[in-house]
């Protein structure tokens, strides 16, 4: 079989050469012989209009946010990240609903290995938690509700719901924490085309050249800067056509 294919190989290849039809490289000058392809790219979602939360939970998400992100003075926090504009988005998505999860029961509680085994969605779980989170607070700081309250005392609620002692009503609150702390993370370090780490802020803080096609030279240069910005899957600014 081995000489067989070897033959045709060489036979098609005459005949190639007999027809003349051997591919010649061509010079392209003063302009492209193609158009360029549309732009397909959504736009990245801009703030200021919630598509999931409500005016009264946008905000307590990203007060939240800026409580398990805290600013400092070279890198915004979860607030200015946009790490609440990310987790409104993936709610009002796919992921909000656990689409193309298993979502039958019975669901018994396991170990942490095993993933969430409970029929509330995402979505159903911050629909929930948050009026929860908002009660507590009002029932424990005199009336005071979650954005009235000063960061200590917030801090506080956090360590709580983190250590199980805050107790939410209809719903559990470590649960909670651990998902909003979740997508907090993921929305700091997510590339910028879903609403988090405005400006690459995240990537600029840890030196993460982002979606830069190359980068091996500086694969092993250990504690070295990455000397050039951070590009998103969307690019930057200066590689697209300018519109005449």
């Amino acid at each position: 079989m081995t000489n067989l294919r070897r033959r045709d190989v060489l036979t098609g290849t005459a005949l190639v050469l007999l027809e003349g039809s051997v591919a010649r490289g061509a010079v392209v000058a003063g302009h492209l012989p193609w158009e360029a392809a549309p732009e397909r790219a959504a736009p990245p979602p801009q703030p200021g209009h919630w598509v999931f939360f409500t005016a009264a939970e946008g905000p307590m998400v990203e007060a939240l946010a800026e409580r398990m992100i805290p600013p400092d003075p070279h890198t915004p926090g979860g607030k200015d990240a946009g790490c609440a504009v990310f987790i409104d988005r993936q709610l009002a998505g796919p992921y909000g609903s656990n689409e193309g999860w298993y979502n039958r029961p019975p669901f018994r509680k396991g170990i942490k290995q095993q993933g969430p085994q409970s029929p509330t969605t995402p979505a159903e779980l911050y629909r929930q938690g948050l009026p929860a989170l908002e009660h507590y607070c009002r029932a424990h700081y005199g009336g005071k509700g979650w954005m009235d309250l000063s960061a200590a005392q917030q801090d506080a609620v956090l360590h709580g719901l983190e250590d199980g002692s805050a107790m939410l009503e209809g719903i559990d609150g470590k649960t909670l924490f651990e998902a909003v702390l979740k997508d907090v993370q993921q929305g700091f370090f997510a590339d910028p085309i879903y609403g988090g780490n405005r400006d690459m802020c995240a990537w600029k803080m840890i030196g993460f050249p982002g979606a830069r096609y190359d980068y091996r030279d500086w694969v092993g240069r250990h504690n070295e800067r990455y000397p050039y910005p951070p590009v998103s899957i969307a690019g930057r600014p200066d590689w697209n056509p300018k519109g005449g």
